[in-house]
């Protein structure tokens, strides 16, 4: 008998249904005929805690740190042990396993870990699906490989997930440990991922806090021109008061040369004009997706995972999400025109735009030298009928699909045009873009474009119209949003200083990955770390206070670009030991940086400044929430008694909860 083993019921599902033989349904598989399909439900294991590897380490205490298990063990996730007694029984009955994990390291991960915890000594093939549509189902069904091909791959995620209970167990509780002595009473958790994430944040919000708006001034002409007339700025010379960017600092020069241009004449000195021809954009990754869909549609991250999800495995209008890739491979573009008059044919929106589609077309998506184990996220060919989804899903349907449809768009093809008008021996810009063939455009524009310059002539005459001097003033960065933290995740390069480290970030997926990012931004909200205030994002008092108190390696993200160098080469062939060693080495001089005073002082200074969110918001509004959902049910509020000693025991009850990390 030939057992598959899914990552999820719903791959299994479609495995089931592409098997030549009808599959039955029995509990916890499906048969067909001599083969068995079976599942996991995500991560079945988990790394043990530390009191499994010694029972004195149920006590948090100092001297214990680091706690480095010599032998690493796994146990079975709470909800798990059903499904795990039903492919331990499955197992003895077979004859070869199928691993059908997700194809990226964490899906190897996760069902090997299973196979190699149950004892399994056979043989083992590997299915890669990443679309649960029958056809492709089928197509990967004929192209089973050899797992041991993928063996690195599963060795370098079993040292990220060592690595990171090694750094999220001693950490959180060396932190946990000198916060109870500096008055806080509650875990303070630290990820090698989550803490440099909060520290973006953090970071950002002291640059707002810090900044220190001045006044600038701009001087516009109102030009007439032999075709009509246009706008153009002054450009201060250098011995005017300027700032680092050209800006004029004192307005009385502005006003006296204002005075003396009315119904002056001048002349076109300088006229350049560029013609750009710009492709499409590519289809989503998973962030790239979730940041527009942030802008367009105000979701957060978590809210266009889960949809994603759903539109992946409930619904199966889309391929596989949670992908880091933006290209598509090469033999899906024959059947794509098919494929496209299917998923859009029951939606207005989307059948006019695939109305104007040219299937002709060959866009730089098509590339299989950039699809690794994932492609891009495109639509299944599976009839879209927006009445059966909610409105939030299908917006994120239709921007899925549009970027799809935008490969059969030719180019837009621009006119960019810079002019500088020489009047009263001072110089005056104005600039403008012409749409000579608009293109894909369409399918995306959602404001007004720059207006279009008339047409000029070099050396022509010009005549000053009228004259206005604008006060503005610098303005500080914005607060992050959902969509500005995930790109500022996907882009971490740009907030590194080591050219090295630079590039090794902008060659790995950044922090986090595609299926974490979400996560991470809910998991530092769930643990007061940061709040929302309307679409921003600010870290809390707690969540100051705990970066300013770790060392400056610990809040920044060249870690993880040193961690991804390692894991990559143990993913060719690489050992885990020496990575490890490393990891190891590091934590004792972490660890020994856990200082109660300096952690007293952060949280001090937090409290003191205005304007940073309390920790403590978060927690009353879910507490809020809760007690309304209680009043419906018909039970009476808690006693403030009652409220007490609940909030006095939950700090223990964090204590018992293995710390992770995303």
């Amino acid at each position: 008998m030939r057992l598959i083993i899914a990552e999820k019921p719903s791959l299994a599902r479609a495995i089931a249904e592409a098997l030549p033989a009808s599959a039955q349904r029995r509990e916890g598989y499906l048969e067909a005929g001599d083969t068995i399909v079976s599942w996991c439900v995500g991560h079945l294991l988990e790394q043990a805690p530390p009191d499994a590897y010694d029972a004195s380490f149920k006590t948090w205490r100092r001297d214990h740190l680091p706690i480095v298990p010599q032998r690493w063990k796994l146990v079975p996730r709470p909800k798990a042990r059903g499904q795990l007694s039903v492919l331990r029984g499955l197992l003895k009955r077979a004859s070869s396993v199928v691993h059908a994990g997700d194809p990226d390291r964490e899906g190897q991960l996760l069902v090997q870990e299973v196979i190699e915890y149950l004892g399994w000594k056979g043989p083992i093939s590997r299915l890669l699906i990443s679309d649960l549509n029958r056809p492709a189902v089928t197509r990967a069904l004929a192209r089973i490989e050899d797992n041991a091909r993928y063996l690195p791959l599963y060795r370098a995620a079993e040292a990220r997930s060592r690595a990171d209970w090694l750094y999220g167990i001693n950490l959180t509780r060396a932190w946990t440990l000198i916060g109870r002595q500096a008055g806080h009473d509650g875990v303070l958790s630290i990820g090698r991922v989550q803490t440099p994430v909060l520290g973006l944040v953090v970071k950002r919000d002291e640059e707002i806090r810090d900044f220190t708006p001045y006044p600038f001034y701009v001087l516009w002409a109102q030009l007439a021109v032999s075709a009509g007339q246009l706008k153009a700025w002054w450009v201060p010379g250098e011995h005017h008061r300027l700032d680092d960017r050209g800006r004029l600092l004192e307005r009385p020069p502005a006003d006296e040369l204002a005075a003396r241009l009315k119904g002056a004449e001048g002349r076109l000195a300088e006229l350049d004009r560029r013609q750009r021809r710009q492709p499409p954009p590519l289809p989503y990754s998973l962030s790239a997706l979730q940041v527009d869909a942030a802008r367009r549609h105000g979701l957060s991250a978590k809210a266009v995972l889960d949809i994603c999800q759903r539109l992946y495995e409930r619904h199966q209008l889309i391929t596989y999400p949670r992908s880091d890739c933006r290209y598509l491979p090469r033999e899906h573009l024959g059947g794509m025109p098919a494929l496209l008059a299917s998923a859009c044919a029951r939606d207005t929106v989307l059948s006019s735009w695939l109305n104007n589609a040219d299937m002709s077309l060959r866009s730089r998506a098509w590339d299989d030298s950039k699809v690794g184990a994932h492609h891009a996220l495109s639509p299944t060919g599976k009839p879209f009928d927006p009445a059966r989804l909610s409105k939030q899903e299908a917006d994120v349907y239709r921007l899925i699909t549009r970027n799809v449809l935008a490969q059969f768009y030719p180019p837009l093809e621009t006119c960019e045009v810079k002019a500088e008008f020489h009047i009263l021996d001072e110089r005056f810009r104005a600039s403008g873009q012409e749409i000579i063939a608009a293109g894909w455009k369409p399918l995306f524009t959602t404001r007004e474009e720059t207006p279009p310059l008339p047409s000029l002539r070099q050396g022509e005459s010009c005549r000053v119209l009228d004259t206005e001097v604008e006060d503005k003033q610098t303005r500080p960065p914005e607060h992050f949003t959902d969509a500005s933290l995930i790109k500022a995740m996907m882009n971490i390069a740009r907030y590194v200083e080591n050219s090295e480290v630079r590039r090794t970030l902008r060659d790995t997926d950044g922090l986090g990955t595609e299926a974490t990012r979400a996560n991470i931004i809910e998991t530092l909200i769930d643990r007061c770390y940061l709040v929302r205030e309307g679409k921003a994002l600010r870290a809390t008092q707690l969540g100051v206070a705990l970066i300013h108190s770790v060392p400056p390696a610990v809040g920044r993200p060249e870690r993880t670009a040193v961690w991804e160098q390692r894991l990559e080469d143990i993913a060719n062939q690489g050992d885990p030991a020496p990575f490890l060693d490393a990891l190891v080495t590091d934590l004792h001089q972490l660890v020994a940086a856990a200082d109660t005073q300096r952690l007293a002082q952060a949280l001090g200074e937090a409290r003191r400044h205005q304007g940073i969110p309390d920790a403590a918001a978060p927690r009353k509004r879910r507490r809020s929430t809760t007690t309304q959902r209680t009043g419906k049910s018909g039970r009476s509020k808690s006693s403030s008694s009652q409220r007490k000693s609940r909030s006095s025991s939950a700090p223990a009850r964090r204590q018992r909860r293995s710390p992770k990390d995303s």
